[in-house]
């Protein structure tokens, strides 16, 4: 290291992640960014976070880390919260968040800012597993007998059978009518389920992912195969729709936390509906992003070395009483909505991250162009296609998915 130079680190926390990390590692090697600042020139060091026995009083040797695995392994969850707490790590996303915040909670949460959540029961288990022998004395003693065919008439058909913590799609049934409802519920063993209204019929069905500031919708196609469903359409919404998801989206990922997440959302004659947004790991994979893969990449790549780079301060509370006080005003759900807004604006620091970017990362997006037309880049493509497919089909799927790729390098040339 030069003179009066300092290093941040930034560590990538990874579980079966394989493509973005080895872009993201490329890109950071080919900037090979130099930022001036008062500690002297940045200069900027990643490094892959592995897992080992740690003391509780060891320091912490990096300035970010990129979480993408504490949201089922617990060792590297309570490692990061060790290093927040002692060592003043910051992370996305916070991980007493991620670990408290399903899906049931954040239904709740937004239906108490006035966002038109689809109508949502909870039903208890249909069984019970282990052996506490409190449960059979509980459930005799207080719980009641329900008639869930009633309960389905009142949500109305169709409807919608899932685990109230989500993952990934897991035990999702669309039930057209009684006998469906029951046979999913007579299904769903040990886990408790919502039953949750559809919004029928919708007329469109995006997918909004947020990083920090930066957002980016897609049109998605959840009938379609896996690597068909984010559709590479252009326009499918006006601008003033894209800036009302934006601003739900913001308001979602401010509230709980979430630096990196992503929003579902149902438009039924003229109204967003937001129906599944505690997706606080979004999907960053090219076997389904494809063309919007590289966006996903540069966002990784701002949000971290902004962190990094002006040692932002992570927030370790979540201070839901500015957005309970403009839900409580009286205004129109708008009104608030551009209230809440605003709020998560200020805690992503959206005009200082602008800002940076524009001074210390404006040839970001040249230097993407041109990664994404090399060697490198499609190896990263074709390790994650041999991970998921079988052996006959990797040499097809790599070449659609890169040719998704260069069809995103000709329509950014297109618009320069």
């Amino acid at each position: 290291m030069a003179e009066n130079e300092t290093v941040r680190t930034i560590g990538l926390s990874l579980g079966a992640d394989i493509c973005w990390p080895a872009c993201y590692e490329h890109m950071m090697r080919r900037l090979d960014l130099r930022i001036p600042s008062p500690d002297g020139t940045l200069r900027f060091n990643v490094e892959r976070v592995f897992i080992e026995p740690f003391d509780l009083e060891q320091s912490c040797r990096y300035d970010v880390v990129i979480d993408r695995l504490t949201h089922w392994y617990h060792t590297s969850r309570e490692w990061i919260k060790k290093a927040i707490i002692l060592n003043d790590l910051y992370v996305f996303n916070n991980p007493w968040s991620l670990q408290s915040m399903e899906k049931h909670t954040s239904y709740c949460a937004m239906m108490r800012l006035g966002m038109p959540i689809p109508k949502t029961w909870l039903v208890p288990p249909k069984a019970y597993a282990g052996a506490n022998p409190d449960v059979q004395p509980t459930l005799s003693r207080y719980a009641k007998l329900f008639d869930l065919g009633k309960l389905g008439e009142q949500v109305g058909f169709p409807l919608f059978v899932k685990p109230y913590d989500g993952g990934g799609w897991r035990s999702v049934v669309r039930c057209k009518d009684e006998q469906a409802l029951r046979d999913a519920y007579e299904k769903s063993g040990t886990d408790v389920m919502h039953v949750q209204a559809g919004v029928n019929p919708f007329d469109r069905f995006v997918r909004t992912i947020g990083f920090g500031p930066q957002t980016h919708h897609v049109r998605y196609d959840p009938d379609a195969p896996l690597h068909d469903r984010y559709t590479m359409e252009e326009g499918f919404i006006p601008t003033a729709e894209e800036e009302h998801l934006r601003k739900v989206t913001l308001t979602i990922n401010a509230f709980f936390g979430w630096e990196f997440n992503s929003c579902e959302s149902l438009r039924k004659d003229g109204v967003w509906y937001p129906i599944d947004f505690a997706n606080p790991c979004p999907d960053s994979q090219v076997t389904s992003l494809h063309y919007h893969f590289p966006w996903l990449v540069k966002s990784y790549l701002q949000w971290s070395i902004f962190c990094a780079a002006t040692k932002r301060k992570m927030r370790k509370t979540l201070d839901w009483e500015p957005f309970y006080e403009i839900a409580d005003s009286g205004s129109s759900f708008d009104e608030r909505l551009d209230g809440y807004a605003k709020i998560a604006e200020r805690r992503f620091e959206s005009d200082r991250f602008e800002e940076f970017c524009g001074k210390h990362l404006a040839h970001l997006d040249e230097a993407l162009y041109e990664f994404f037309a090399t060697q490198d880049a499609k190896t990263a493509v074709r390790q994650k296609v041999t991970a998921l497919y079988p052996a006959h089909e990797i040499e097809p799927f790599t070449e659609l998915f890169w040719g998704r790729i260069q069809k995103w390098r000709a329509d950014s040339a297109a618009t320069k």
